[in-house]
């Protein structure tokens, strides 16, 4: 044993607990879980913007201040749970897969958002903004499939 482990016996065993289990491989099953928790994030905020347009506009009218009128905004609360939802996927995700892999996937939650807020939102969008986006998809796709297992 160590000088350090003789003093303090639990390091080893804090260090043993430290290290990762076998690495997990991307199942269909790891992956169809992974891709709920991208999309019902990008969900959950699409609601959260459309709740909160509402809430700034009746905050701009003197209705209400703008954080009471978000506490009274059904798209609020309803965006919340949505990312409630999401956040507990991802985090049963991120127990079955490195996170290495699984953090990437937030890439086609630009995507998502992009065209969401382009065709739900109608947002203005511009090309730089969709090349940009390309480029990042570009990069999980190329952490994906380049990945060594």
């Amino acid at each position: 044993m160590s000088r350090d482990s003789e003093s303090h016996p639990s390091a080893t065993k804090l260090a043993e607990r430290a290290e990762p289990p076998r690495r997990r491989t991307l199942t269909i099953t790891s992956l169809a879980l992974l891709l709920f928790a991208v999309a019902t994030a990008a969900c959950g905020q699409l609601l959260l913007k459309s709740g909160m347009n509402g809430a700034r506009l009746r905050a701009d009218s003197g209705e209400k201040s703008l954080v009471l009128a978000a506490a009274s905004t059904p798209y609020v609360w309803l965006g919340l749970m949505v990312f409630g939802i999401s956040a507990i996927a991802w985090m049963v995700s991120l127990s079955n897969i490195p996170l290495s892999i699984a953090y990437p996937f937030n890439a086609l939650g630009f995507l998502t958002i992009l065209i969401g807020s382009a065709v739900v939102l109608h947002e203005k969008t511009n090309i730089w903004t969709w090349v940009g986006t390309a480029a990042v998809v570009a990069g999980l796709l190329a952490v994906v499939l380049t990945r060594q297992q």
